[in-house]
């Protein structure tokens, strides 16, 4: 990047002066910033990203941290009063934010020698100037700035290993016969899923694929988008009983041919024929092959031709989606059981499509089928991916979370690169069993599989995913990186933008902001009660009860005409509200009925619910026993780390000296956390 012209050079030094008069406010964010620059937040916003490509609140704490490095460097001051003295009131996180930046923790200072940089000390101008670190310090920044070393941030999708990952792109049908695609599609189908069953391989999705079905883009330019080394392309046509499919195998980044071949078969060889093919890519590429992935590839689904022919056209319409094509498909399925009614992957594929069809139907209609279906498959093949999938499926339309979990993980044990499983689990521990670090993981893991789909919409949403997994780890750029990337596939996505606008209080603390952002949302859709409820919340913590009524009262009686029995855990800041603006009975009803919901809480937040309830009686030493208890729980969401310390019930015991010396070891314990899985998921290549 070219030098700064001089009248940006000067807004940079005007922005870092006022940070520095108020560097030691932990509260000093992007409205105080935008008040002191006369600015508006949105202009202020945009002049800084463009001029630094960083966000406000980016800006921000790099001069907090360089001034910090000054003052490591040239005083007394230990870490703790350091971190305070930058703004910085939770001295673990001022650790966690020093080590990101510099690679070091501050305590490390003295170890690492120090960059010496000349500057202009009338550059800046602030009451600090005449600190002999200052200079320096500023410089550095400005330094930085001006010579274009803050370069935008490339996240997880660059890490992503290469090394033994491949797509199978899809097979042409080169049959003047249309009907035969869904046989082509099928072979390549079967590859793919022999090829899922190899652990040291990465291999992307069928969707990731599908979007290059009819593409003119290079392999060098598919490899670059997908991330991959190798990409398998096949062709081939049906000739009486006869199929020829030519396969090759392909160097992505070099565009070289490494292995091609042309297989002729009988029809009633297909199956050798489905495992020849993955085997010679696996070999070619020298990928290991366990035994008992090698037992799984050579298992032969049926003996039945016949039935699988139906088969293979009920897989090509599941493939679709879409109601009408899940239960044409289903009929096929059932085709193939009538023909070998041993033949688990058509009982498991038929459950799988009624899942589908299910899904987001208040009344279930299919249920009882898929768990018919599901204990065929489970019968007949225990250890096939799919019959643990649609065994899971059931558990998971019937709600019984708990029962689910074992039959996902065993499945992904046997499919380790499905990311059908892999998406399930994600929403697993991001819905049903909340736990932040397997939430993450998995997410991340679905990166690595699925490189989207063609559809743009469905894409965005898996991005969303991610974000949201991100953000609840503390890992807050990255999160508003794909939640940016989420709305650049689908503007539409209401519920990125959802999640956004508590994404951008992580990284301004401005409640009111993130507050316009929901009302926002909620301008376009009035039947949302889900912003309705949290605008209730978002007023709450801002200590605004008569907005906060105003948006529960109507939550509330939505909740009630609809007969909805949602957000129960909500019901305490509900109650509070309704006790702060005269309806003390009501107000009470609330609070008993988030009490009773509290014993039945299986989450890992139980004791957190009960410290807030007998803070709120005035217990303290009922609140403080719970706490005790929530802070032996491990990996919190976020949203715990930012919002405890705003809720008003923890006015009443937050300044308690347990208290804070609880609060203290929580906070540390989730950097920790957040640490330690940044480090666990680099060693994977997942981060």
């Amino acid at each position: 990047m070219s030098e700064l012209p001089p009248q940006e050079k000067e807004f940079l030094a005007q922005l870092i002066a006022k940070i520095n008069l108020h560097i030691a406010d932990e509260e000093f964010g992007v409205a105080h910033l935008a008040d002191e620059m006369n600015m508006s937040r949105s202009n202020l916003l945009r002049k800084v990203k463009k001029t630094t490509n960083l966000s406000v609140s980016q800006f921000i704490n790099k001069i907090r941290l360089e001034q910090a490095m000054g003052l490591l460097r040239d005083s007394s001051r230990n870490v703790s009063e350091v971190s305070h003295q930058v703004g910085f009131n939770s001295p673990s996180y001022f650790i966690k934010c020093f080590r990101e930046h510099y690679g070091y923790p501050p305590g490390e200072v003295g170890k690492h020698p120090e960059t010496v940089v000349e500057v202009n000390p009338e550059q800046v101008s602030s009451k600090s100037g005449k600190r002999k670190w200052m200079p320096v310090a500023l410089g550095i920044v400005l330094l930085f700035v001006m010579g274009g070393i803050w370069m935008s941030q490339d996240f997880f999708t660059e890490k992503l290993t290469r090394e033994k990952s491949i797509i199978v792109l899809p097979f042409k049908n080169e049959s003047t016969d249309s009907s035969n695609v869904y046989l082509i599609n099928g072979l390549m189908e079967a590859t793919l899923s022999n090829l899922q069953k190899i652990k040291d391989l990465r291999v992307l999705s069928r969707t990731s694929a599908e979007k290059y079905r009819e593409s003119k883009k290079s392999m060098p330019e598919m490899a670059d988008e997908l991330n991959v080394n190798y990409l398998v392309e096949g062709s081939g046509q049906k000739m009486g009983d006869k199929i020829v499919l030519n396969i090759q195998l392909i160097d992505g980044a070099k565009d070289r041919h490494l292995w091609s071949k042309q297989y002729r078969r009988e029809i009633r060889d297909i199956f050798a024929l489905q495992q020849e093919i993955s085997k010679d890519i696996a070999k070619e590429i020298q990928a290991i092959i366990t035994p008992e992935e090698k037992s799984r590839i050579e298992k032969e689904p049926t003996e039945n031709l016949k039935a699988y022919d139906s088969f293979m056209k009920g897989l090509d319409l599941l493939n679709k989606g879409g109601d009408e094509y899940l239960l044409e498909s289903v009929r096929y399925f059932e085709e193939a059981i009538r023909e070998d009614g041993h033949f688990a992957l058509a009982h498991a594929c038929a459950g799988i499509a009624f899942y589908y069809y299910d899904i987001f139907r208040s009344e279930k209609v299919h249920l009882d089928k898929l768990g018919t279906y599901a204990d065929k498959a489970m019968l007949y093949d225990p250890s096939l991916g799919e019959s643990l999938t649609a065994k899971a499926m059931y558990y998971l339309l019937k709600k019984e979370y708990s029962q689910a979990l074992p039959f996902l993980e065993k499945g992904l044990e046997y499919r380790p690169n499905s990311s059908l499983i892999i998406g399930l689990l994600a929403d697993f521990y991001a819905n049903h069993l909340p736990d932040t670090e397997k939430y993450l993981e998995y997410a991340l893991s679905g990166v690595q599989l699925d490189a989207g789909s063609s559809d743009s919409v469905a894409t965005s949403y898996f991005y969303l995913r991610l974000g949201n997994a991100l953000i609840q780890t503390g890992f807050v750029d990255e999160s508003s990186y794909y939640i940016d990337k989420s709305l650049d596939y689908f503007s539409g996505n209401m519920y990125s933008r959802y999640v956004r606008a508590f994404v951008s209080f992580a990284q301004d603390y401005d409640l009111s902001h993130t507050r316009e952002l929901l009302k926002i949302e909620f301008d376009k859709d009035t039947s949302r009660f889900d912003i309705l409820q949290d605008l209730g919340k978002v007023s709450y913590y801002l200590r605004d009860y008569d907005s906060a009524y105003y948006y529960y009262e109507r939550f509330d009686r939505f909740r009630q005409q609809q007969n909805l029995n949602v957000y129960v855990h909500e019901n305490m800041l509900i109650g509070v509200v309704f006790e702060k603006i005269g309806k003390i009975e009501e107000g009470r009803q609330f609070i008993e009925s988030y009490r009773g919901y509290l014993e039945k809480d299986q989450t890992a937040y139980k004791n957190l619910g009960f410290t807030m309830y007998y803070a709120h009686e005035g217990d303290f030493e009922k609140a403080l026993s719970h706490f005790r208890l929530f802070a032996k729980e491990d990996h919190i969401q976020y949203w715990v780390i930012l919002f405890l310390n705003k809720d008003p019930i923890a006015d009443k015991i937050k300044n308690h000296p347990e208290f804070k010396e609880i609060w203290v070891r929580i906070e540390e314990k989730f950097w920790a956390n957040n640490a330690e899985t940044r480090t666990r998921l680099e060693e994977q290549g997942l981060l």
